[in-house]
């Protein structure tokens, strides 16, 4: 299935209204929203689909801009299903009904009343078929290819359990090459990384790197973070690390509205448990004027006045209700560059790293808490760790060869807009 960013639960009141108002109208149908828009090796995207997958990314609050996303998006969606049509996948009916009901179950909804909701917003119930159908269609079709190459060996599971510090404890430190996916800039950032990743084979190398090149403010320390526990690392970011000896580097990482390239400078072990972080609570609120030193202070003044996540309330009436959200999600759901600045923190602390909408908004971002427990299964037993650990691993490694023969096709794709 495709990489779902799930804020799923909490998301009508905030966008139904929103995106009523953005719903397509009579006139925009009269000037084109069934033309082609984009062709992919001659299959058409139109300016409907286009306007379409907007609103369904704007309702699923998926991180980025939400109109590039679109159009990255069904590029993509198209060189899968070239793909897959070549491999003679196609998802059986009852197949995709279940994937709507599982997709919808995220929202704590049937497919049925999902379907009405985002109805209610603009979204035709066919789009979020060709959603489902796209994603499932090309997941048949990685397992089939790549699922082979991506078996976990049992000396790795070791090596990652020791690394949880399930039987004891550990700490990581990682310096962080952090660049942008604004429009305008995200193709040349993900060569970019790509091109960090490949050639990178020191720290000093990486630490001039970051200097150049990284938009975090710890590209003064050449990207280097303080020690954290690695229960805290977001686990889309942990289960790379798992791979990684001290002094490598990893493949580039999406965080959503950045690429990331991290390198695992040390380890080390201790007796005392790091449990794994199992959900976060957290607090994000939104500065107009993006991460100028003109809205840093205002954040610097903030923070001040707001010790606590509970401190924010009082505030938060005041302001438009979509600068403001606090919100329990479990670790794997939360956005991944929010995640990753989340594991740097203590509770109450904040970063004023993040940046949306292009750059416009600052996030002010404050942890209210971590949940650490020991993960159960339906039945309240002890999930069985090695299993966990392998599915981690192996998903990870999957996604890396997917992502990888995607970018293949992209670059081999003939691509032309209107």
């Amino acid at each position: 299935m495709m990489p779902i960013h799930a804020r799923l639960t909490r998301f009508f009141a905030l966008s139904l209204a929103a995106l009523a108002l953005t719903a397509p109208s009579a006139s925009a149908q009269q000037q084109g929203l069934f033309q082609t828009a984009i062709t992919v090796n001659d299959m058409v995207i139109t300016n409907y689909e286009l306007q379409q997958r907007e609103l369904f990314l704007n309702l699923l609050r998926a991180p980025g801009n939400p109109k590039t996303e679109a159009r990255n998006g069904l590029i993509d969606d198209r060189l899968r299903q070239q793909t897959t049509q070549r491999a003679g996948i196609t998802p059986s009916e009852d197949q995709i009904v279940q994937g709507m009901e599982e997709f919808a179950a995220r929202a704590n909804l049937s497919a049925e009343e999902f379907i009405t909701v985002v109805g209610q917003a603009g979204v035709a119930s066919e789009t979020f078929r060709d959603f489902i159908n796209a994603g499932l269609a090309w997941r048949e079709f990685v397992q089939g290819q790549f699922g082979p190459r991506s078996q976990v060996s049992e000396p790795e599971i070791d090596r990652a359990i020791a690394l949880q510090g399930s039987i004891g404890g550990a700490r990581v430190r990682l310096a962080e090459i952090i660049l942008p996916l604004a429009p305008r800039t995200a193709e040349r950032n993900q060569a970019l990384a790509q091109r960090l990743s490949d050639t990178i084979s020191t720290e000093g190398a990486f630490s001039a790197a970051a200097r150049r090149y990284s938009a975090s403010p710890t590209r003064n320390r050449g990207g280097l973070l303080e020690w954290m526990p690695l229960g805290n690392v977001p686990p889309q970011v942990r289960a790379t690390l798992l791979t990684l000896a001290p002094g490598e580097v990893s493949a580039p990482q999406n965080l959503g509205n950045a690429v990331a390239v991290f390198q695992l400078r040390d380890l080390e072990d201790s007796a005392a448990v790091s449990p794994e972080t199992q959900a976060l609570d957290y607090a994000t609120v939104l500065f107009p004027g993006g991460r100028t030193s003109e809205t840093l202070a205002q954040a610097r003044a903030f923070q001040a006045e707001h010790d606590t996540c509970d401190d924010l309330y009082t505030t938060a009436k005041s302001l438009p209700p979509e600068y403001f959200e606090r919100q329990v999600l479990p670790a794997a759901d939360v956005p991944a560059d929010i995640a990753l600045e989340l594991a740097k923190l203590d509770s109450n602390e904040v970063s004023t790293t993040l940046t949306r909408q292009n750059g416009q908004f600052l996030v002010y971002v404050m942890l209210c808490g971590r949940t650490l427990e020991i993960p159960l299964d339906e039945n309240g037993e002890e999930i069985d760790q090695r299993a966990r650990v392998r599915d981690s691993l192996f998903n990870q490694r999957i996604s890396s060869f997917a992502d990888s023969f995607l970018d293949e096709l992209r670059a081999d794709a003939i691509i032309i807009e209107q």
